[in-house]
């Protein structure tokens, strides 16, 4: 399914070598309180490696979304820790968790997060303003990222002249663009056509491939499932089982 020669990453992929990226265990997270309380994760152990796209496979509501979200340091769990390449989020105050996320974490949001008033380049460049890349540099990066995504025609834009597959890949561009160690989606099919979605896949794909980086995905579409190298089923806020291929689940 890979295509080294269709790979818009600069990375070797003879050079590659899975090693650990992210180690979750015993994470916990609640919501509420009282006899309110909804227990989202129940004591999670999973490991992410670099050069290989995870995914995370389960019913609505079994907590993946709250899973990737501790990954990236957006949420703190209640309990338990996560290491992100060795790093504690447990050990950071806000300011450092901001700074790390916004150098090593890209999140591609299932809602985008587009701001409306910025073209599609601008919204792309967000990451490499933030770390103060020059403004010009910041653009041009952004628009070639589009341009791997197939959106270089559109690139003056709105989000409101976007459609929602469009603004879905305008997202995913922007998670790619500063080029972060970990990447990771919530839902990034949802609102693609099959052949886009088997188009973003691959570049997606391909950005799991280059050395030092991870890529989570949490998915209900089937139709991307062989794209994974792992694949973790939830249930009820655990991991129920880890499949190390598409094969492996399908015979399960």
């Amino acid at each position: 399914m890979r295509d080294k020669n269709k790979n818009p990453f600069p990375c070797d992929e003879e050079t590659i070598t899975q090693t650990l990226a992210v180690h979750c265990k015993g994470i916990t997270k609640s919501y509420g309180n009282g006899n309110e309380v909804v227990n989202a994760l129940n004591g999670i152990n999973l490991d992410v490696f670099t050069g290989q796209l995870t995914m995370l496979v389960g019913p609505s509501g079994c907590g993946k979304t709250t899973l990737i979200s501790i990954m990236a340091g957006i949420l703190d769990q209640d309990d338990g820790d996560c290491v992100v390449f060795g790093k504690s989020f447990k050990d950071m105050n806000e300011f450092e968790k901001t700074l790390y996320r916004g150098n090593q974490v890209g999140f591609v949001f299932q809602s985008f997060n587009l701001i409306p008033t910025l073209t599609a380049v601008e919204n792309v460049a967000i990451p490499l303003l933030i770390r103060r890349t020059d403004r010009k540099l910041a653009l041009e990066k952004a628009a070639e990222t589009l341009k791997n995504v197939a959106l270089s025609e559109r690139i003056n834009a709105l989000p409101s002249q976007l459609s929602g597959g469009q603004q879905q890949r305008v997202a995913i561009a922007r998670s790619l663009v500063h080029e972060p160690r970990l990447i990771v989606c919530d839902e990034p099919t949802s609102s693609l056509d099959h052949e886009t979605g088997f188009r973003i896949m691959e570049l997606l794909q391909y950005a799991a491939l280059c050395a030092d980086r991870a890529l989570v995905i949490v998915t209900h579409d089937p139709r991307i499932f062989d794209f994974a190298d792992r694949i973790a089923k939830m249930d009820d806020g655990r991991i129920v089982e880890v499949f190390d291929s598409p094969e492996d689940m399908k015979k399960s």
